[in-house]
């Protein structure tokens, strides 16, 4: 007898049919729904690593990043370009994230870490349509990523901070990818001696940027840039009722309360109506704001910083009258966030009462000048008496977009050589190190059995990403360069890279391109990390 499709199943008896059903149904959902999650995130993340790839190098792209309100940012900076994106896929977000903390950790190399991170997930993606269990790719991830970094620290090169012509080509290398590039011959040796400048030799392992202000002001070029050992203000000093511009042993101090007339906490309206009681208003007021400037003179003060007030007016006409006529120069508008930068600088105490006001609080310098540059003014304070550990850079350009590129990449190039206090190693770049640690994974990978060693020689092939994009971006062959660089690599050139200015394959330490083992083995094990995060992914939960 010939059973229908349904007789079939009632024959089979209904225990087996529902458990068969249920089973089949359970199967469907429990892995496709966790299939697409885990796809959408990948295919996301990689769409931004893509987004940044043609940036990478010193021959990569430019990126203009217009904003909502017309600004326009011209840049190759990974963390910039990814921190102006609305990005709203939440992977997508953890990339920018992940550029971020490279950005903080090493402060360079934040386009290769989010290259990197996509290349993974691509290699992830094959793997799991090849039926590999996410759990199982992501422990092979981890078990790379600390080979990486022991095989990373076995290719460096120690170094010490006394060899400032070697901190200086590290810097240069930093400073070559940039918009900037041309004039890296005058940023490095700044960015060198910013940094030296600063370290504490009680925590010589630890350097604070917020020790280093850079100021940037519109005009001149690039080469105008200089680094003061002082303080400048980028703003002029206050002579509207003639009050000086050039003061010589200054003794300066930093306040926080206004030298105007008070008001009252709540907001009220006084109505005088007689004449009588207006002049008593008027002079008591002058009385209180003489009576605070005779105080400020009798501490011996020559210069007074005062700090940005919203509530009211930090100075009146009155006020620059009187300490103009007491020969104080007056510089206001200093911001909140740079008073602490400005009383270690300056070795003073913020005053935040006229009461307070004493003369052990100031500070001692040779000289508080204003200086005319270009089309503007700033004030220099130089010749300062048992000066803190800070220093000031002065970054000059020839319009907004120049100038905030030059800050960026300047920042980038402090950043490396606090990369080299923090840890003194160096590595070759131009890619030599991850073609060779993509030799050293595909060697390893074949010492290990069963599944991992599928996923380590995988990812092995993922790290090839930087010298393809490298080479793809200077306009090579990437093919045959990588081809190449590959057999040099297995030759035992373990320094060999990708020279984008000849076009050709090159011994990285003799060409002088070197950098911070911190910035290549920070990348690859927060990128390992991010993608271990997606993987062990498999729903997204919208919460109200």
């Amino acid at each position: 007898t010939i059973l229908g499709e349904g007789e079939a199943a009632l024959a089979a008896g209904p225990a087996e049919m529902t458990a068969r059903k249920g089973a089949k149904a359970e199967r469907y959902v429990d892995n496709k729904r966790k299939d697409d999650v885990r796809l959408s995130n990948i295919i996301a993340a990689k769409s931004l690593a893509d987004a940044v790839r043609t940036s990478l190098g010193p021959r990569g792209m430019d990126k203009m990043v217009v904003e909502g309100d017309g600004n326009v940012l011209i840049t190759n900076d990974g963390a910039t370009i990814l921190e102006k994106l609305d990005v709203k896929q939440p992977a997508g977000k953890m990339l920018v994230q992940l550029s971020k903390s490279q950005d903080i950790v090493a402060g360079d190399g934040t386009t290769s870490v989010v290259v990197l991170c996509g290349a993974l997930l691509k290699e992830c993606l094959s793997l799991l349509e090849r039926g590999v269990h996410p759990s199982v790719v992501s422990d092979a991830l981890h078990m790379t990523a600390e080979k990486v970094d022991t095989e990373l620290k076995a290719m460096a090169t120690p170094i010490t901070l006394e060899d400032r012509e070697l901190l200086i080509k590290c810097a240069t290398t930093s400073l070559n990818s940039k918009v900037v590039s041309q004039y890296s011959s005058l940023l490095a040796p700044i960015a060198v001696d910013a940094v030296l400048s600063v370290v504490d030799p009680a925590r010589p392992q630890n350097v604070d940027l917020k020790d280093i202000r850079i100021v940037a002001k519109q005009g001149g070029t690039i080469d105008d840039t200089e680094m003061v050992d002082g303080l400048v203000f980028n703003t002029r000093a206050m002579k509207s009722a003639s009050g000086p511009t050039h003061i010589k042993n200054a003794k300066i101090g930093l306040i926080q309360f206004c030298i105007s007339p008070p008001k009252t906490d709540v907001e009220s309206n006084v109505i005088v109506s007689d004449y009588a009681h207006m002049d008593r208003v008027l002079k008591e007021e002058k009385n209180y704001i003489l009576q605070m400037v005779k105080k400020i003179r009798a501490a011996g003060c020559n210069v007074l910083l005062i700090q940005k007030s919203i509530l009211r007016d930090a100075v009146t006409d009155l006020s620059l009258h009187y300490l103009a006529k007491a020969k104080i120069m007056v510089v206001t508008q200093i911001s909140r966030d740079d008073i602490e930068f400005i009383s270690t600088t300056l070795n003073c105490l913020p005053i935040a009462n006229i009461e307070s006001f004493k003369a052990e609080k100031l500070g001692h310098a040779a000289e508080v000048k204003e200086v005319s540059l270009g089309g503007g003014k700033v004030v220099k304070v130089t010749g300062i008496e048992n000066k803190g550990k800070t220093m000031t850079v002065l970054v000059r350009g020839s319009n907004q977009m120049v100038l905030e590129e030059a800050d960026r990449s300047l920042h980038d190039a402090l950043c490396v050589i606090r990369c080299l206090v923090r840890k003194q190693f160096l590595i070759a770049g131009g890619s030599a190190p991850e073609m060779e640690m993509s030799r050293v994974l595909t060697e390893w990978a074949k010492t290990l059995m069963g599944m991992p060693s599928y996923c380590v020689r995988g990812f092995a092939q993922a790290l090839e990403v930087i010298p393809y994009t490298l080479a793809e971006n200077a306009g090579l062959d990437p093919i045959s360069i990588v081809t190449e660089l590959r057999n040099r690599h297995s030759a035992g050139h373990k320094y060999d890279g990708i020279n984008v200015r000849k076009g050709t394959i090159t011994d990285m330490k003799e060409a002088s391109v070197l950098q911070p083992l911190l910035v290549t083995s920070s990348a690859f094990s927060l990128a390992a990390e991010t993608v271990r995060m997606i993987l062990k992914i498999d729903d997204i939960v919208p919460v109200r």
